[in-house]
């Protein structure tokens, strides 16, 4: 790097860096994508296309931003088949950051769609292709500091984690320490609530309990995956980020099974709603830092624990959450999360002798949801449905319903479905879980090629699922589940009789009671 020049440190760029002969902006020669950032307030840089993407009919891509004493702005231009910016310049395009400990750049371009997706069976495409790309989401928009770190990561996924003896390891850990399988529980008094008004039929709901896994929720499948991974890798130090806490929990349980160190970002306002999860991340000897940059939520954390394994790779795996961030994690998480589908498909064979009509869960990152879709993404018969939330509702700012209200761009690493008010801050729900501004690639691309349906549900739709879910099931599920529980109001009334509903019960609601005395008074 050239004498005294800065390396910001958030993956939210255009920054596919892997052409040396690219010539940026400024007119500097074989400096990739950040490298080439400096703290001259005239200097500014091009993040450099990726010749590999190119000659495939992919994505190039440039994003020049240029650095002043207080703040960063960006202006970006992206060419990809069927995608465009929405705006050359503007609030959409030129995002400002506050500088903050050697500056941070956290750059989301918004894009529009140019033309429709041709139709095409989700069996034609391979998921992810070898470019880590789900149809043209994805990929890897990374800093050069970086590519190394995901290439170890992806290159010991292929070695390790397809053979029979991590597969079995695995897989004894989710029986004897997560207490798999989870049971797929006939919703009796659930279903008695939504039958016709006339009480003649409806469908039957069917909850796949990930809530009474160890922890509390789905996450743990993931974290005791990569941990495993990181554990033959040689990493002794892990670093994560947290929302709802959940993730947190998982890991540190993990770290505290495998004797690794754990350091847990979570965003301020989240350790005070989620007091009782940070506590039990503490208890199990992680170190959890608040973050007060930003929304101080979910999206923030993912920017320092990305900045944290930026400056520690070579001893630090980062276990990130969702399907989510740059290849190969949504890929790794997926695959961990997979045994939940895998599950419900034995599972339904044994109840009913057939496969789901419908198979639903909550959605914000959408870890849950894709380890419960990716088994019958296939089976075109079954309809696949995300939730998101809508917060305040969609018609104001405060929602966090990325693939029902968002715009193509890049965040964290990943092309795909964001929300773009221009600053990154508006997003909400009251689930600390949902209010991620993007969403995995995966979900990105099944919502593009029409194979899943997404919609959203407030806040107070979800609080009274929430209740009723608890008063009719004797079962408290996590804010997030609530979401999922509230759309069978809309849902129900448009099936035929008998449909074989099965949602995800990603997690359980302990961890939400004291917000929910908050809210319900």
């Amino acid at each position: 790097m050239p004498d005294g020049a800065w390396r910001p440190r958030v993956l939210s760029t255009f920054s596919s860096v892997h052409d040396p002969s690219h010539r940026c902006e400024g007119g500097t020669a074989g400096l990739t994508g950040m490298e080439t950032l400096s703290r001259s307030t005239s200097r500014s840089f091009c993040n450099a296309s990726s010749s590999t993407h190119r000659s495939r009919g992919g994505s190039r891509n440039s994003a020049a931003v240029r650095a002043t004493k207080d703040s960063i702005s960006s202006s970006s231009t992206f060419s990809c088949p069927r995608v465009e910016l929405s705006k050359t310049h503007g609030p959409s395009t030129n995002i400002l950051r506050r500088k903050r400990k050697g500056l941070v750049v956290d750059v989301a371009c918004t894009l529009t769609e140019k033309e429709a997706h041709q139709e095409r069976s989700v069996s034609s495409y391979q998921r992810p292709d070898s470019d880590g790309r789900f149809g043209q989401f994805g990929g890897k928009y990374v800093p050069p500091s970086l590519e190394k770190a995901l290439l170890e990561l992806e290159q010991a996924y292929n070695a390790v984690v397809p053979t029979e003896k991590f597969q079995s390891e695995f897989h004894a850990y989710l029986k004897d320490y997560v207490g798999r399988e989870s049971p797929l529980y006939f919703a009796e008094r659930l279903t008695e609530h939504y039958k016709r008004h006339d009480g003649t039929g409806g469908p039957h709901i069917y909850l796949k309990r990930e809530d009474l896994n160890h922890t509390g929720a789905h996450k743990i499948n993931n974290t005791i995956g990569q941990a495993l991974l990181a554990r033959i890798m040689g990493k002794k130090r892990i670093v994560a980020e947290t929302g709802a806490g959940q993730h947190g929990v998982a890991t540190a349980t993990v770290c505290a099974r495998f004797g690794l160190d754990c350091v847990i970002y979570m965003g301020a306002t989240d350790v005070e709603r989620q007091a009782l999860n940070v506590f039990r991340m503490k208890l199990l000897g992680a170190t959890v830092k608040p973050v007060h940059s930003g929304t101080k939520t979910l999206r923030d954390a993912v920017n320092e624990a990305i900045m944290d394994w930026v400056e520690t790779a070579d001893t630090t795996h980062y276990i990130l959450g969702s399907v989510c961030g740059p290849h190969p994690f949504p890929m790794i998480v997926r695959d961990f999360q997979a045994v939940i589908g895998k599950e419900t498909r034995r599972q339904a064979l044994e109840k009913w002798n057939g496969k789901p009509d419908v198979l639903m869960a909550c959605c914000g990152g959408g870890s849950n949801a894709m380890g419960l879709f990716h088994e019958f993404v296939e089976d075109e018969d079954v309809r696949l449905i995300g939730v998101e939330a809508a917060g305040e509702g969609v018609d104001t700012p405060r929602h966090a319903a990325t693939l029902t209200m968002g715009k193509v761009g890049v965040l964290h690493g990943s092309l795909s479905y964001v929300l773009d008010d221009g600053d990154l801050v508006g997003q909400h729900s009251i689930s600390a879980g949902l209010d991620y501004p993007g969403v995995g690639p995966e979900h990105s691309f099944l919502k593009d090629i029409g194979r899943a349906e997404y919609y959203s549900i407030t806040d107070s739709e979800a609080l009274a699922a929430f209740q009723l879910t608890a008063k009719l099931e004797g079962i408290i599920p996590a804010l997030e589940t609530a979401h999922a529980l509230a759309y069978l109001e809309k849902l129900c009334p448009t099936l035929a009789d008998g449909t074989k509903v099965v949602i995800n019960c990603s997690g359980r609601g302990d961890k939400d009671v004291d917000q929910a005395i908050r809210m319900l008074g």
